[in-house]
C-alpha cells in the first residue's frame, strides 16, 4: 500500500554524514515538530536526478525555507558516502540535507520502491516530493516515470507552498 496524504510516515532509520562520520537518524529525529520538504530520487548522480531534480532544490532553498519550511531533505537508495560526494558536487551543503536509505527500507515502507534490476540498479525509490508536518504527509507528488522531474520539482513545490499560504 502506498502512503497517502494524511498518513504518518513509517518509522525508519537513515544514515547521514556528520563531521564525525556516518550517523543514524530516525524518522522522529528528522520530522518530529518540524515542517519538512522530503524529496526522493532514484539515484545520486543519475542524469535526471543530477541535472533536473536536485538543482532546483539547491537553487531555491532559501525561497522554500522562507515559505515556512524548516528543512529540505533528499533521500536516495545510495550509501552515505555517495550522498556526501553528491552534496558537495551539487553545492548543496548547508541548503539540503541528504538521507541514505541504502537498503530501500524507507522506500519499501512507503510503498514507493521500484525494481531497477533490469538496468543494474537494484531496488530504488520512486521520484517524489512531499511536505511533511510533524511526521504527517500534507502533500505528495509522485512522478509517473522515473526519468521525469515535473510534479516533484522545486518549482511545483513552491507553487503548492504559495497556494497553502494564500489559503491561510
Amino acid at each position: 500500500m502506498t502512503i497517502k496524504i494524511g498518513d504518518r510516515l513509517p518509522q525508519a532509520t537513515f544514515r547521514v554524514m556528520t563531521a564525525d562520520g556516518p550517523a543514524a537518524r530516525t524518522t522522529d529525529d528528522l520530522f518530529r515538530g518540524r515542517k519538512v520538504v522530503l524529496v526522493a530520487v532514484p539515484g545520486a548522480f543519475t542524469p535526471t536526478c543530477d541535472r533536473n531534480h536536485l538543482p532546483g532544490y539547491v537553487q531555491r532553498a532559501d525561497e522554500i525555507k522562507a515559505a515556512g519550511i524548516d528543512a529540505i531533505l533528499v533521500t536516495s537508495v545510495n550509501d552515505v558516502f555517495v550522498l556526501k560526494a553528491w552534496s558537495q558536487s551539487a553545492g548543496a551543503d548547508g541548503k539540503v540535507e541528504f538521507l541514505s536509505d541504502g537498503n530501500a527500507d524507507f522506500a519499501k515502507a512507503l510503498g514507493l520502491a521500484f525494481d531497477g534490476t533490469g538496468f543494474g540498479l537494484g531496488t530504488r525509490s520512486q521520484r517524489y516530493s512531499m511536505i511533511v508536518e510533524d511526521g504527517v504527509v500534507r502533500s505528495l507528488n509522485v512522478e509517473d516515470v522515473p526519468s521525469k522531474a515535473d510534479v516533484s520539482s522545486a518549482e511545483n513545490l513552491l507553487k503548492e507552498l504559495g497556494e497553502g499560504q494564500q489559503a491561510n
